[in-house]
């Protein structure tokens, strides 16, 4: 409900900047939403192309239409003109499929599986310069050193592939572990798992509840058997009593021998778990990259060199470093994947509703640093944090809420931890600190302090734009991802 708000809050100010100024709509978009995130994607690309002036379709996934047709009566209800926005549920093979290859559609905004916005690119390119916004899935690893602590490693590690039953894209499939701790790290994991409660998610006591329908428990399942088969280490466990009758699928550990033996998503509360040895790690890398999937990646290092080592290296849209790897905070993690996992800017972001438009005035390499934001060094690594004049940080209509970090000596920031949730500023504190609560809404957030369009990376940075860095951050509101 608030990642919705906070789209909706997000582009408008998006707009009072000044980012479209002297553009014009594409005209008719088709957004495609899907049902594991039902309200806020859904809001968040109807908010989108609604605030670059484009009358928008609305296409929500076939196992969710009636939340998006009561969203679709409270946008009317606010002032949003019928003619302006439509909900038109049914069959992503039919519905989607016709809707994409109408020609008067002027735009695509699809979240899904990688397979079907293959398909709806090949459509697009047909017909010329159609924009597509795709945001899709990916086989996200955790890459954790023999430096890391297990107990954190742990505790990230459960919620980033188990949260939501591992039903999000940006959920941790693939467990990289130094073999030097693997051990220890898999007997704790394994402890974890075992006290974790399925059931249903109206029970408050529920840890993990059930997957989305028995065609996706089906898969799962069939997956699992399937690894058994081919003499896989497998580690799960019987499903209570209260889960008999469901869609439920039990957390599983599955060891691999090499990540190349993982060739597709699993859209469930399954881990694979890999060891490798230290002098290995860039044959992981390249592994890794060599799937072709690029949206989340987790590291865990209290060794500075190894992070900017896999930072440098790694192609994937948002990197979690020491934190779980799941939540993206609109403003200021903005979310989207590379290669097989996205085209198009990330969602949240500056550059969001640029592609909705025809003529948008080029993007602002960098901004001014609002006044009563301080700069300082810690450990090598530029961070902010607000001075005694910053308190309550009212936004200007000029300035956007992302907080667009520039860094120090026209190098990029490279950490950052806590948000402040009304005011949607940064917050900064050194990545060895605790994050605090923030004061004005008790939530713990993790802005990132890289994301597309905010600014260019320096010369010889090893480090594309278009990817979000957090750091040593507890997770926030949960986001898209």
């Amino acid at each position: 409900m608030r990642e919705a708000a906070d789209f909706c809050r997000y582009y408008a100010a998006r707009l009072r900047a000044g980012d479209l100024t002297g553009s014009q709509p594409l005209g008719v978009v088709v957004a495609i939403s899907p049902w594991n995130f039902p309200l806020a994607i859904f809001v968040g690309q109807i908010a989108a192309a609604l605030a670059a002036g484009n009358p928008v379709i609305a296409k929500p996934a076939g196992q969710t239409p009636l939340i998006a047709d009561r969203v679709v009566a409270l946008l009317h209800e606010a002032g949003i003109p019928r003619p302006v926005l439509q909900c038109l549920p049914g069959r992503g093979g039919d519905v989607g499929a016709a809707l994409v290859a109408d020609s008067r559609v002027a735009g695509v905004l699809f979240t899904g599986s990688t397979a079907v916005a293959g398909g709806i690119q090949r459509q697009l390119a047909a017909r010329g310069d159609v924009p597509l916004i795709a945001e899709t899935g990916g086989i996200n690893a955790m890459i954790v050193d023999s430096t890391a602590l297990p107990e954190q490693v742990v505790t990230d590690v459960i919620a980033s592939a188990f949260d939501s039953a591992g039903q999000r894209c940006s959920a941790l499939r693939l467990l990289c572990v130094q073999e030097d701790i693997a051990d220890r790290v898999l007997a704790l994991l394994d402890g974890a798992i075992a006290e974790l409660e399925l059931g249903p998610t109206d029970s408050f006591s529920a840890d993990i509840g059930p997957l989305i329908d028995q065609a996706a428990r089906l898969r799962v399942e069939a997956y699992i058997d399937a690894m058994r088969a081919n003499r896989h280490r497998v580690l799960t466990r019987s499903l209570p009593d209260n889960c008999a009758k469901g869609h439920f699928v039990a957390p599983t550990l599955i060891e691999l021998a090499s990540p190349w033996q993982l060739d597709r998503e699993v859209f469930g509360p399954v881990l694979h778990v890999i060891r490798y040895a230290a002098c290995d790690l860039d044959d992981l890398l390249d592994a890794l990259a060599a799937t072709g999937y690029g949206l989340t990646l987790g590291i865990q290092s209290r060794v500075d060199e190894t992070i900017a080592h896999i930072t440098g290296r790694a192609r994937v849209g948002n990197i979690y470093v020491n934190r779980n790897m799941i939540g993206a905070v609109v403003g200021v993690q903005p979310f989207g994947g590379e290669g097989l996992s996205g085209t198009g800017p990330k969602a949240g972001g500056p550059l969001s509703l640029r592609r909705l438009v025809r003529g948008a005035p080029l993007p602002l390499a960098a901004l001014a640093r609002p006044a009563h934001f301080r700069a300082r060094r810690h450990g090598g690594v530029a961070f902010r944090r607000r001075g005694a004049a910053g308190r309550g940080c009212p936004l200007s209509p000029a300035r956007p809420p992302c907080g667009l970090p520039q860094g120090i000596a026209g190098r990029p920031c490279a950490g950052l931890a806590g948000a402040d949730r009304r005011n949607q500023h940064p917050r900064l504190l050194s990545p060895r600190r605790s994050p605090r609560p923030c004061r004005r809404s008790r939530s713990l957030a993790a802005p990132a302090c890289r994301s597309a369009g905010y600014r260019q990376p320096s010369a010889g940075s090893g480090r594309p734009a278009g990817r979000s860095l957090v750091v040593d951050a507890a997770a926030g509101p949960a986001g898209p991802g």
